[in-house]
């Protein structure tokens, strides 16, 4: 029960970064750029008071950290800016199919050779994405919302990818977030930068409460499940986005936004409940 309890507030925090970002963003309390370098400002401070409570260091000067940090600014420049256009429960439900379908590719090539179960899976997500981005009469995705949108998904997939072989996620994470910062800096920074106060605690809460803490939380009960456990309890994240994209925000959920969700999370759930097949791994 504790488990179930702790990894339902750990989805609703995920779920929360998209509700707050569309907030903050589409409300006008603050810019895109300036979110996105606040989120990761107060994540990281977050992050780096657990390592220091802990106890440890932040390994700073790892080999792939370069990379791991370039594909978190890829993510965070990506989500920011797509919420200028997407719903909340849209943009999660796109980030969700790109990062598992990209993941899911991901290991096809390394050698890990897809069941026929697999490979159904992922055709359907990938019908329910571009379910969600093909153009309708309900009003589908805005193009360039849902194109900033994939590259965050694309970003977070290489991200987790980089850091799939840390032995300490929660200290790779903080330096993550440390050296991402700059580069945020470099890219983002200029005249139109725009902050409010309601925009900022928005953007607080954002990295501080629902990235960082429950970056930690995620990392903390994630060895207590199996790799696919782990895999269908996410796909909670874009049902519990749209739902409460409604409801706080007042989004519309059209037909082909249930039907889209439908496919992604049915056929994700479908393709990780089967077991890869080794291709020739010594």
């Amino acid at each position: 029960m504790r488990l179930a309890l702790l990894t339902f507030l750990t989805m609703t925090a995920f779920a929360a970064n998209s509700i707050l970002t569309r907030l903050a963003i589409e409300g006008g309390h603050i810019d895109p750029s300036g979110f996105a370098l606040v989120r990761v400002l107060s994540g990281a401070v977050v992050l780096a008071m657990l390592i220091s409570v802990r106890g440890g260091g932040l390994p700073l000067l790892r080999r792939n950290r370069l990379g791991g940090a370039f594909s978190l600014a890829v993510y965070m420049i990506g989500f920011s800016l797509a919420y200028l256009t997407l719903d909340a429960g849209l943009g999660a439900l796109i980030l969700f199919g790109v990062v598992q379908i990209t993941m899911f590719v991901h290991g096809a090539m390394r050698g890990a050779a897809p069941r026929r179960q697999q490979v159904t899976g992922a055709v359907i997500a990938f019908a329910g994405l571009l379910v969600a981005l093909w153009p309708g009469p309900e009003g589908s995705a805005d193009p360039v919302g849902a194109a900033l949108m994939i590259a965050a998904g694309l970003g977070w997939a290489a991200y987790t990818i980089i850091g799939r072989g840390s032995v300490d996620p929660l200290a790779a994470t903080a330096a993550n977030f440390l050296l991402c910062l700059p580069i945020l800096l470099i890219l983002l920074v200029g005249p139109a930068l725009e902050f409010s106060v309601t925009g900022i605690a928005l953007a607080l809460l954002c990295g501080g409460l629902t990235s960082g803490l429950g970056y930690a939380l995620w990392y903390s009960i994630l060895p207590k499940m199996s790799g696919p456990t782990a895999a269908v309890v996410q796909l909670g994240v874009p049902v519990i986005a749209i739902v409460a994209g409604a409801v706080l925000l007042g989004e519309d959920i059209g037909l082909s936004v249930l039907v889209a969700a439908s496919l992604v999370v049915g056929g994700i759930g479908w393709a990780v409940s089967a077991r890869s097949t080794p291709a020739g791994h010594s």
